[in-house]
């Protein structure tokens, strides 16, 4: 009796253990399965994202290249419009300057031009004289971009396209009136204009109208006919700095 009870103990146990066993074999092979489509999923969605997010060797070349091109049809244009364009803001601000200078130091000065050689210089003018300025800026004429000449410059109704042209600058702010035009090594023009009797400083990539012919105050025509008797005609003038022939 006691035998046989023992022998339904250890079958009862065993089954236990084969049931135990089964469940974990079970488990194994669910864990086994999950793991086996999470390994065939990952690399899919490693390559969506690196599908997403980034390039392949090929599409960067092509996109350089297209980028190459663009840059080398576009880039000469804007060198050259801003090389003029740049002379011309230089110009106007040189012209800006002296004009505040002559008020201030309540001396006429004058900026000479030279066509032929693309240089300008500035110049004192002391009674029928003229002397370098002090500032040691001013000592040596500056020269023009190689790519840019001036082409025609006009004082009042004088139109000059060779040789030197004096444009003068009064203690009362005044300029003469002067119209000159740069011109690049791709004929593209800029012109700038000054009025003498409002002060006012135009700049056009066009040729301008001509000027109406308007009464010219007295007072005005003084101060023109000073300048004139001081320091020789706005053409040529006495003296140049060293290297201007």
């Amino acid at each position: 009796m006691v035998t046989r009870h023992r022998l339904g103990i250890r079958l009862s146990a065993i089954n236990h253990r084969s049931s135990a066993l089964h469940e974990q074999s079970s488990a194994s092979a669910s864990a086994l399965h999950a793991s086996c489509l999470t390994s065939h999923a990952s690399p899919l969605t490693l390559h969506d994202l690196r599908s997403s997010a980034g390039f392949t060797l090929l599409e960067m070349l092509i996109a350089l290249f297209l980028l190459g091109g663009v840059l080398a049809v576009i880039l000469p244009r804007i060198s050259f419009e801003e090389d003029l364009r740049s002379t011309g803001r230089k110009l106007v601000g040189l012209l800006r300057t002296f004009q505040a200078q002559a008020a201030s130091d309540q001396t006429p000065l004058r900026l000479y031009l030279d066509l032929d050689q693309g240089l300008y210089w500035m110049m004192v003018i002391e009674g029928k004289e003229e002397r370098l300025p002090l500032d040691p800026a001013w000592k040596l004429p500056r020269p023009l971009p190689e790519s840019i000449r001036l082409t025609e410059i006009s004082i009042g109704q004088d139109k000059r396209m060779s040789g030197r042209v004096g444009v003068t600058f009064f203690p009362n702010g005044r300029i003469e009136p002067v119209t000159m035009y740069l011109m690049d090594n791709k004929s593209n023009l800029l012109g700038v204009a000054v009025d003498s009797l409002t002060g006012a400083i135009r700049v056009s990539d066009e040729r301008f109208d001509p000027p109406p012919n308007r009464l010219i105050p007295d007072r005005v025509k003084v101060l023109l006919k000073a300048s004139a008797q001081a320091g020789g005609t706005a053409q040529g003038g006495p003296l140049a700095p060293r290297g201007v022939q």
